[in-house]
């Protein structure tokens, strides 16, 4: 990725950039609008988060002792050497996106929630080029789950017979970096708008696509 680079260090992935950059995420750690130089991927496994345990000290801690406080920082069952990153430029807007697909507790919007056997979730970062106001930052983060959702959709995976729109644990990042003037908008209808949403939806596909294949592989292999 020309926005920023990708270091795979198992049980943790991290996109790092060269400075600073203004986010806004809903991460566990480090919510809302924040500035850091990397966003970092913790994958964890059942036996890591017993019942009674705080996720998000949980977390903290993990991150902590990795050096990574500063980070913006997510969770994961999937395994994070199974990443998928994608680009897409329009006019003058560039966009880059980082992904770590699971769907073992995929559901659909506004369906009942559902007890399930498997974690999963979608993690998604995504990347513009041009500093963000903080009215196009909301927008951004908008267009992305769009993005996330509409890429779900079209992978039609129906583990309950409906196809699924997400994951009660999916989480977005949307970065951008410093400076003025800012942009003031990032709809569908703008350069911003476009590259973002073309970008997220090309990762979250590349790696729902991968899953749904792993998932049907295995139940091969269980018959």
């Amino acid at each position: 990725m020309k926005a920023f680079s990708i270091r795979c260090d198992s049980p943790i992935l991290i996109a790092e950039f060269t400075q600073p950059h203004a986010m806004l995420s809903w991460s566990l750690t480090r919510p809302g609008f924040t500035s850091a130089s990397s966003v970092a991927w913790l994958h964890v496994r059942d036996d890591d988060l017993p019942l009674g345990l705080d996720p998000v000290q949980f977390l903290r801690d993990r991150m902590s002792a990795a050096g990574l406080d500063d980070a913006v920082h997510l969770m994961t069952s999937r395994d994070i050497r199974k990443y998928h990153g994608a680009e897409a430029s329009a006019g003058f807007a560039t966009a880059s996106s980082l992904a770590t697909v699971g769907l073992g507790n995929a559901t659909r919007i506004g369906s009942a929630p559902v007890l399930h056997e498997r974690a999963g979730t979608v993690n998604l970062l995504v990347h513009v080029n041009r500093p963000l106001s903080q009215a196009a930052f909301v927008e951004t983060i908008s267009i992305a789950a769009q993005a996330r959702t509409v890429a779900l959709i079209d992978c039609r995976w129906r583990p309950r017979g409906e196809v699924v729109t997400g994951t009660g644990t999916d989480c977005i990042v949307v970065a951008a970096p410093p400076g003025n003037p800012k942009e003031q908008f990032a709809g569908l209808h703008t350069d911003i708008g476009t590259a973002v949403g073309r970008a997220a939806y090309d990762a979250v596909t590349f790696g729902a696509k991968a899953w749904i294949a792993e998932q049907s592989s295995l139940d091969l292999a269980e018959r």
